[in-house]
């Protein structure tokens, strides 16, 4: 598979999950920390899993809106994608994840809801990258 790339950004983390993250050209700076499930102290902080649930469902209304803009239904402009990253063991070994889109279209009809959503996950970056790798359920609430 070959990509066409338009865009890179570049990130680097330190201290792993109870480090610091920041992108290289200084516009995201956050701090990490452990959740108390996974052995961490929890507090002030963020983990990979929030950010990567954020990123999921920015990306993902995005694709929603480019599948729009290909002469799919109009994407409303209270439209909210919320993503839940689940984290755990895997029965082959190591750790795996887990995720739930649930999507709210409000004002589209259900049947037009499902089959945007459908597109969208065909076409997004995230939904591509954790095809065959990642469960991802879609709904649409």
């Amino acid at each position: 598979m070959s990509v066409n790339v338009l865009y890179k950004t570049s990130a680097k983390a330190t201290g792993g999950r109870d480090g610091q993250a920041a992108t290289l050209d200084g516009s995201f700076n956050v701090k990490l920390a452990t959740p108390k499930e996974l052995g961490g102290a929890g507090g002030a902080g963020n983990n990979p899993e929030q950010l990567f649930a954020s990123g999921y469902a920015a990306c993902f209304l995005g694709a929603m809106k480019f599948v729009s803009s290909q002469g799919g239904p109009k994407v409303p402009a209270d439209t909210s994608v919320t993503s839940t990253v689940g984290i755990g063991p895997r029965s082959e070994g190591g750790f795996g994840l887990t995720v739930e889109l649930a999507v709210s279209l409000p004002g589209l009809a259900k049947a037009d809801a499902e089959a945007l959503v459908e597109k969208a996950h065909q076409v997004c970056p995230y939904s591509n990258a954790t095809r065959g790798n990642i469960d991802v359920k879609l709904t649409v609430v």
